[in-house]
């Protein structure tokens, strides 16, 4: 079944099985990792506390699992996706699977590829927000430059400003950012007000904003912070999680994003993947890496980089593509790996 929401919470619409026309043009699965996101749990302290190396390996041993638990699924073309903290994660997933491959491991995992959608990538991402914010018209071309010349392009969360005069600039940027929405610059800044007095570091330099929106405005209904409140209401409903077989007393509250739990449980040991995409393409693994342009968490122009990093020759220079005769954003590619911008979008 699918369930669907129309107009507000109480218009819960329940759509025909499709179950059949599914498995005929693709097979998902949602997972929710690592534990303690969604409605995932641990019932052990050691459980609960992962580092995403193990946290990555965990994924890969549930994988094979459930190809063992689901026999007739093995032949199908898998391919892994995911947006944002993924393109962290996603690589290093991708190439257990690869190893485990080369390695003989059974199930036999049918590996075609991976998609990424605003990736974070690599540790110098957040350095690309200044051009974006000034391509986009937030902040003025004086202020750009100046930030350019006082900053030296730094403005990583873990770099000190070098001057006086940088940490203004950085200061004037904080102002110019409030009220806006970071997933999407053209779209309403509907987050708690604790949200918006981040300071920058918070804000901008540092990890992606939390999704525990507030109460929703009027300005905001329709917009994608509305539809992410929605997403509380129906993941919150009793019938859904019957539904969905979700284990009474285990998660009291889902949220779409639990960072404030993550945060005590998760451990990051690296925030670079560019070598495991190399290592992947090298295989010939393909990968379709996507942009909304106007995300300026993980703008589009740090992911252009890191993909010109990568110093592969260009099979299909940048073009056009277009959706019923209009244009819907660019796209390239270089070996093995196809770079999609979409417009004018949030975080994908």
């Amino acid at each position: 079944m699918i369930l669907l929401y129309c107009g507000s919470p109480e218009d819960l619409v329940v759509l025909p099985s499709m179950e059949l026309s599914m498995k005929l043009v693709a097979s998902i699965i949602f997972l929710e990792q690592p534990v303690n996101t969604g409605f995932s749990y641990g019932t052990t302290l050691e459980a609960m506390n992962v580092i995403d190396v193990d946290a990555c390996k965990h994924t890969y041993e549930f994988l094979l699992k459930w190809l063992v638990d689901h026999p007739e699924f093995s032949s199908n073309n898998f391919y892994m996706a995911g947006d944002s903290y993924s393109g962290i994660v996603i690589p290093r997933i991708v190439q257990l699977i690869s190893d485990g491959i080369e390695a003989g491991n059974k199930p036999l995992i049918n590996l075609k590829g991976y998609l990424l959608g605003n990736p974070l990538t690599f540790t110098e991402e957040k350095n690309f927000m200044m051009p974006f914010l000034h391509g986009m018209g937030i902040i003025p071309s004086d202020l750009y430059q100046s930030l350019v010349q006082n900053c030296k392009g730094e403005y990583r969360e873990d770099f000190a400003p070098t001057n006086a005069q940088c940490t203004q600039n950085l200061n004037i940027v904080d102002e110019l950012l409030e009220n806006i929405n970071d997933q999407h610059v053209l779209e309403p800044s509907c987050g708690s007000e604790t949200e918006l007095r981040m300071p920058f570091p918070s804000k901008l330099r540092g990890r992606r904003r939390s999704l525990e929106e507030s109460s929703i405005s009027s300005k905001c209904y329709g917009h994608l912070v509305d539809r992410h409140d929605l997403s509380n209401h129906w993941a919150n409903d009793p019938r859904v999680q019957k539904a969905l077989n979700v284990r009474k007393g285990t998660v009291d509250h889902w949220a779409r994003c639990r960072q404030n739990g993550i945060k005590e449980t998760y451990t990051f040991t690296s925030m670079d993947s560019i070598s495991y995409h190399v290592n992947l393409s090298s295989k010939g693994y393909r990968s379709l890496i996507y942009s909304g342009d106007h995300d300026m968490g993980v703008p589009f122009q740090s992911t252009e980089a890191w993909i010109t990093s990568l110093n592969y020759s260009i099979t299909d220079s940048w073009r056009q593509w277009t959706v019923s005769g209009q244009v819907a954003g660019g796209s390239g590619m270089v070996p093995d790996l196809i770079h999609l911008a979409l417009k004018p979008s949030e975080k994908t």
